[in-house]
């Protein structure tokens, strides 16, 4: 069977998406203002599932208990006087556990077999008017345990957050021992029997308890993990929950805002296409996302100024030895052959423009280009560009990899700066549009490639087991599905935050 505490695993997964600020009661209600999505389905549950055990040991290991104390009445004998302090948890073992899915409710856990040994000291004292002994030692408690979690998962205060209120222990078995005497003598059973009790009570409230500031702890690093992974530099993501979880027998989903925030501006959605019956349940995460996410992203790209390409020397020389069916003008050819460095010079003119369908990502471009011949001063060659092409995305070996298909591209108003003239030349036209077609746009595509791919490796998505990952367009939204396997490094991350 799969192993314990599975929320606090799921919500490390979630930490992708995860802060709020408030959300609508209704997911329904919902939709329409939500730009991303993410569905887990059973299966990558049960992966979650796989290493809970070492939270629940976190659990119990990082409890911090109580002394207590407190006095009994014994016939015979008289008042009984008794402290323990020190308590530590020592010879910790999880046995057997479960989780299920309850469709509209929440999650339920059963952990069986818990077994530890809690070590500590304790001073006891008995007496009457005939008799007055004092003592103090060290004392050992055999126990095991059953422990069951009901976790709700909520809007928290800006977090996805889980409650874990409805938490119970069962003890199976429960003895202290005093001084290591398995056997002790009949005056120590008279009252072991009542501190064991004591410290079932105290054992019990300080497990749950921890577990609940686990919970806590985990929404905090959800938060600071997820608001690293969506931002880069002045561009940030605000991935609020519009609405409630929905939990099913067979998933579990999350409605997130997805609303850029540059310079202190920020995106609007309220007109999602977003509907339930968009994703399946063949995989084990999906994420949607709405074009009016993705739109907005690359405006603020571009306002940034990071849609700038510079290409010079011996580089630019091998791309134009490209064989193409034009001939070469002969400025550009004295550019390439006369000058020490030269340098073309591509950035983006106006906010790009996407429209997702099922055919791929149709991508709207006006860019502008500048060949320089050596000198810092005016470009020998300026000209405008108008490119629509289709990209198609894929992510294989921890890598991105695009694929454009142009369907139109023109080259405008070219002039040759250096000589005060306008290109209008058909052939020297028709170069222009064919080396933007042919080896401007490739270019461009393999540099998105790799920096796409460094800036998801440095929000750490190298370090997730993804398997088969799938980016599927569809009309006015994408939806990334995959397969993957334990994510080790949230469970160190997070335990490491854990014990500090």
């Amino acid at each position: 069977m799969p192993r314990a505490v599975f929320p606090t695993l799921l919500l490390l997964l979630l930490s992708v998406f995860g802060a709020s600020q408030a959300c609508l009661p209704d997911p329904a209600s919902a939709y329409r203002f939500t730009g991303a999505v993410c569905r887990l389905t059973y299966p990558a549950a049960v992966v979650l599932n796989e290493k809970t055990t070492k939270v629940i040991e976190a659990a119990f290991q990082h409890a911090r208990y109580p002394s207590m104390g407190g006095e009994k009445s014994l016939l015979f004998i008289g008042r009984v006087i008794y402290g323990l302090d020190n308590l530590e948890v020592h010879n910790l073992s999880i046995g057997r556990s479960e989780f299920e899915l309850h469709p509209g409710e929440g999650i339920g856990i059963e952990i069986t077999n818990v077994s530890a040994v809690f070590k500590g000291t304790i001073q006891y004292g008995y007496g009457s008017w005939l008799v007055n002994v004092k003592h103090s030692i060290d004392f050992e408690i055999e126990s095991q345990i059953d422990l069951g979690i009901n976790p709700k998962l909520y809007c928290g205060d800006r977090k996805v957050a889980a409650d874990t209120s409805d938490c119970y222990l069962n003890f199976h078995k429960l003895r202290l021992h005093l001084q290591g005497d398995k056997e002790p003598n009949w005056l120590k059973r008279l009252f072991t029997d009542f501190i064991s009790f004591t410290v079932k009570m105290a054992i019990k409230g300080q497990i749950c308890k921890e577990i609940n500031k686990l919970a806590n702890i985990l929404a905090d690093f959800i938060q600071e993990t997820a608001e690293h992974f969506l931002t880069d530099g002045n561009i940030s993501v605000n991935i609020a929950v519009t609405g409630p979880p929905v939990i099913t027998a067979n998933y579990i989903e999350s409605y997130h805002k997805g609303l850029t925030n540059y310079n202190n501006t920020s995106a609007v959605i309220n007109d999602s296409v977003f509907h339930p019956s968009q994703l399946t349940e063949n995989r084990m995460l999906y994420f949607w996302l709405s074009d009016q996410v993705l739109n907005p992203l690359v405006t603020a790209a571009h306002k940034d100024g990071r849609f700038k390409l510079n290409i010079s020397g011996a580089e630019l020389t091998e791309l134009l030895k490209t064989n193409l069916s034009s001939v070469m003008p002969e400025c550009i050819r004295k550019c390439l052959l006369e000058s020490p460095s030269p340098e073309l010079r591509v950035w983006s003119s106006s906010v790009p423009y996407l429209n997702i369908s099922t055919l791929g990502v149709a991508v709207l471009v006006k860019a502008s280009g500048q060949l320089h011949c050596g000198s810092q001063g005016t470009p020998a060659i300026f000209f405008d560009m108008d490119v629509d092409l289709v990209v198609t995305a894929s992510y294989t070996d921890k890598k991105l990899f695009l694929q454009g298909n142009p369907s139109k591209v023109s080259v405008i108003q070219p002039e040759l700066l250096s000589q005060n003239q306008m290109l209008l030349n058909k052939t020297q036209l028709e170069f222009l549009r064919e080396a933007v077609e042919k080896i401007g746009i490739p270019k461009v595509l393999s540099v998105l490639e790799v920096e796409l791919t460094w800036l998801l490796d440095k929000q750490g998505v190298n370090l997730f087991d993804i398997i088969n990952p799938e980016v599927l367009p569809r009309d006015g939204f994408v939806v990334i599905s995959m397969d993957f396997g334990f994510p080790h490094h949230l469970l160190v991350e997070f335990l490491k935050k854990t014990l500090q």
